[in-house]
C-alpha cells in the first residue's frame, strides 16, 4: 500500500508500476506529510496529526501536546517502533513515544529559534522544521531558514551542528558552513557522519557529522536521493532559483560532474522543481512543486508521470 499526502486529503493506493487509487480520507485537510508503519498511518496537516489504524478507512486526531499544529514533516525513528518526530511551522520539534498519541516538545529548538531569529521568506512564522534523518542514536533535522540540528540521544535533545551557526542570513556563508536555508536532510547508511543537505543555496555534503560542509552543486535544491549502496551516486533536483528552470540531474563521482537524468521528461520546467524524492522498493518517486508525481525504475532511469487524477501531492510513503 502506498499513501499520498495532498492539499485536499490523503489518498490510499495499491499496485506496482502503475498505482491504483483505493480510497481517500481526511477530506478537506491540507496534508503535508505521511508516514506508515506496522499497520498505523500518521498524517501531518496544517491542523495537527491524524492517525488511522485501519489503512485509512477511519481517522482520529492524534495531536495531544502539540504546541504548534502546522506540521511540516513527520518521521519515525528507524529502530524504535513507537518513537515519532514532528517538525512544525514555526520551527519546533515534537516527539511521541506512543506512536503519535501524545507529544512532547524539545524546548531547546524554540530557544535556538528565538535566539537566532529564524524566519520564512514566504510566511510570517519563525522558520520551520522540514526534514529528519536518523541512524542509530544519531539524528539530524533540517530547519528553513535556520540550519542543521543534530541529536545524539535518539532525538531527546537537539543542538546546532558545528558547521551550522544558526544565522539565517541568506548571504552565502563561507565553507565550511552550510547554507542556512535547509529543505531536507539525509544520512547515508554507510556512516552516521555522512550527511547530505539540499538547500536554497546549493547541495552540500558533510563527511564528519556536520562539522565541515562542502558545496557539491551551486543551485537551488530541495530534494536529493543518494544510492544506499554507493554514496558517490546521487540524484538531485536542482533549479536556477525557487521553482525556476527545474530539472533532474545525476552524479556518479560524488558531485565532481553532473549530467541530466531526465529520460521521459521535457525539461527544464520553467516554474517547477523537485520537492521530494522517495525510494519505494526498486522505484524512485519524485514529488514536484506543482503537485505532480513522477516515478522511475532505478535500474532504467526513465521517468513517467503517474496518478494524474490526484492533484497537489505533497509527499509519498509506503507501509513498512
Amino acid at each position: 500500500m502506498i499513501y499520498l499526502a495532498t492539499e485536499s486529503g490523503l489518498v490510499v493506493c495499491e499496485g506496482e508500476g502503475e498505482l491504483r487509487e483505493v480510497r481517500r480520507g481526511l477530506k478537506g485537510k491540507r496534508v503535508t506529510s505521511v508516514i506508515a508503519r506496522e499497520g498505523v498511518i500518521l498524517a501531518g496537516t496544517w491542523d495537527g496529526v491524524f492517525r488511522s489504524d485501519d489503512d485509512g478507512e477511519n481517522w482520529r486526531e492524534a495531536s495531544a501536546g502539540l504546541g504548534h499544529r502546522h506540521i511540516r514533516w513527520l518521521a519515525y525513528h528507524p529502530d524504535q517502533s513507537n518513537l515519532v518526530f514532528a517538525g512544525t511551522e514555526p520551527a519546533a520539534i515534537f516527539f511521541s513515544q506512543d506512536g503519535g498519541n501524545s507529544w512532547n516538545e524539545c524546548r531547546e529548538v524554540a530557544d535556538l529559534r528565538n535566539q537566532h531569529g529564524w524566519f520564512l521568506p514566504y510566511s510570517s512564522e519563525a522558520g520551520c522544521v522540514r526534514g529528519f534523518a536518523f541512524s542509530g542514536s544519531r539524528g539530524y533535522a533540517a530547519v528553513e531558514v535556520g540550519g542543521v540540528l543534530c541529536s545524539d540521544d535518539n532525538g531527546a535533545s537537539w543542538r546546532l551542528v558545528d558547521g551550522s551557526d544558526g544565522n539565517p542570513s541568506l548571504d552565502r556563508p563561507p565553507e565550511p558552513l552550510v547554507y542556512p536555508d535547509l529543505h531536507s536532510i539525509q544520512i547515508h547508511p554507510s556512516s552516521p557522519d555522512l550527511v547530505d543537505a539540499p538547500t536554497g543555496g546549493g547541495f552540500y555534503r558533510s563527511t564528519d557529522g556536520g562539522r565541515v560542509w562542502k558545496l557539491l552543486y551551486d543551485c537551488c535544491c530541495r530534494a536529493a536521493w543518494t544510492d544506499p549502496a554507493d554514496s558517490a551516486h546521487i540524484i538531485l533536483g536542482p533549479a536556477d532559483d525557487v521553482d525556476s528552470i527545474g530539472r533532474i540531474e545525476e552524479t556518479r563521482d560524488g558531485g565532481q560532474s553532473w549530467n541530466l537524468a531526465t529520460e521521459g521528461l521535457t525539461v527544464p520546467w520553467q516554474r517547477t522543481m523537485v520537492e521530494r524524492f522517495a525510494q519505494i522498493s526498486s522505484e524512485l518517486f519524485a514529488v514536484l512543486s506543482n503537485g505532480e508525481l513522477l516515478v522511475t525504475q532505478l535500474s532504467a532511469m526513465e521517468w513517467r508521470r503517474i496518478m494524474p487524477g490526484v492533484e497537489n501531492v505533497n509527499a509519498i510513503t509506503a507501509m513498512i
